[in-house]
């Protein structure tokens, strides 16, 4: 046993692990290509221990070398794509509800839909606008909210029948849209324009802006939106200040879903 990894036997964590990730830390946007010599002071270690985390790596595929100088290879992206491979809808969305929010300073959400509703999987709240409090697995009738809408556009005509012959479209505000027809209507607007607003459907006062999500595979798999209360924003301002970044955040969960091949959506079964 040598030097470096005498204290490993005993110690609560695997020292030669921590100093290889180390090493892969060290190169950076200002090093992207360094010397031994570099790397060594980089990271603190002797040049023995970093020659022999160096070439560990050039062997695995994670370091190239040219003899001289030391640089990663993109085999190294696997790193982090483990990683977003293997968490949620949620936790890929939340911290782009949350940058969304510092800009805009209203509450966002993301929705999958459950049969003919939605249910919150992920929110940033700045402030109670509802009479019922909103959290991670509230549920809406997506016939009559933002994010319902925007995912009832977007499903073949066979589901969307199925959806709508099991909403009662029962008026909940006092905008709600309660017949069939109109309701379509509407649909095929979100569709084509590619997002949805809703005045004080769901509830008086309530006012909410919607875009949909799409998988690497181009497939809707949530919506994500900004809700405010009327007395701050009308319809036409949302549709001026709120939806532009609105769009961008949609476009940024999409980027990381597709780098992500099979997150959980955080959807319930049908």
């Amino acid at each position: 046993m040598n030097a470096d990894d005498a204290g490993e036997a005993t110690s609560g964590h695997v020292q030669s692990l921590a100093r290889g990730l180390a090493v892969i830390r060290a190169f950076d946007e200002a090093h992207p290509e360094m010397t031994l010599a570099e790397v060594a002071r980089a990271t603190e270690l002797s040049r023995a221990a970093a020659r022999r985390f160096l070439h560990t790596l050039v062997h695995l595929g994670y370091v190239w070398t040219d003899g001289r100088v030391f640089a990663l290879t993109p085999r190294v992206l696997e790193l982090g794509f483990a990683y977003l491979s293997s968490v949620s809808l949620p936790e890929i969305a939340q911290p782009h509800l949350e940058a969304l929010v510092a800009e805009v300073h209203e509450s966002a959400s993301v929705s999958v839909l459950d049969g003919t509703d939605i249910v919150y999987v992920a929110r940033v709240p700045t402030s109670r606008i509802m009479t019922v409090s909103i959290n991670i697995g509230t549920r809406f009738p997506a016939y009559a909210t933002s994010m319902g809408r925007t995912l009832l556009a977007q499903l073949p005509a066979d589901e969307l029948d199925e959806r709508l012959a099991g909403s009662d479209l029962a008026p909940l505000g006092p905008n709600t849209i309660t017949a069939e027809a109109a309701l379509r209507a509407e649909l095929d607007r979100i569709r084509e324009q590619g997002w949805a607003l809703v005045d004080q459907e769901l509830e008086a006062g309530l006012r909410s802006i919607a875009a949909p999500v799409r998988d690497r595979s181009d497939r809707v798999v949530a919506a994500v939106n900004i809700s405010s209360h009327a007395s701050r924003t009308t319809p036409d301002e949302a549709r001026e200040r709120l939806l532009p970044p609105l769009l961008d955040t949609a476009r940024r969960i999409e980027a990381d879903l597709r780098v992500a091949p099979n997150p959980r959506s955080g959807a319930l079964p049908r």
